[in-house]
């Protein structure tokens, strides 16, 4: 009996690997709005949908991490769905506080760049799989705005 059980793991674990996925891209990172609260940033994920019907999106988690530190992190939950057989946009802003912005800002030296990794986990709800978490990275550099570009 245990191994007619072992067998039939087998298989459907065998199906459930070769099943299409939604594939994801962290498209774009970018400084979205600076306040006197802190600033927020604009990431972008693009979501390609293999299925002819829509796909719920349960939740995006995300950290955002520079010089060694978690900067911000958080949950978004439900932020939709994902088109059928289309890429879905789908926006994630980050919140950062404003007293880690300035010691950001003083890292940032002359170039007047930081350096960042943004970590990603988008949650879908697949048929008969379930819960797939697309894990998803993006490291670059971040361009911050003068002070002239914010007054």
């Amino acid at each position: 009996m245990a191994k007619l059980v072992d067998k039939a793991k087998g298989f459907v674990a065998d199906k459930i690997a070769k099943v299409e996925k939604p594939e994801a891209e962290l498209a774009d990172v970018s400084v979205g709005h600076v306040g006197r609260d802190g600033a927020t940033l604009a990431s972008r994920i693009d979501v390609r949908n293999p299925y002819s019907h829509a796909i719920p999106v349960c939740e995006i988690s995300y950290s955002l991490r520079s010089a060694g530190r978690e900067v911000a992190s958080g949950k978004m939950p439900d932020p939709g769905s994902l088109t059928a057989k289309d890429t879905t946009r789908l926006d994630v802003p980050v919140k950062v506080p404003y007293d880690f912005l300035v010691s950001l800002v003083r890292d940032a030296g002359s170039d007047w760049d930081i350096d960042y990794e943004m970590r990603v986990g988008l949650t879908v709800d697949l048929p008969v799989v379930g819960n797939l978490t697309l894990p998803l990275t993006k490291s670059g550099e971040l361009k911050l705005p003068t002070l002239s570009s914010i007054f």
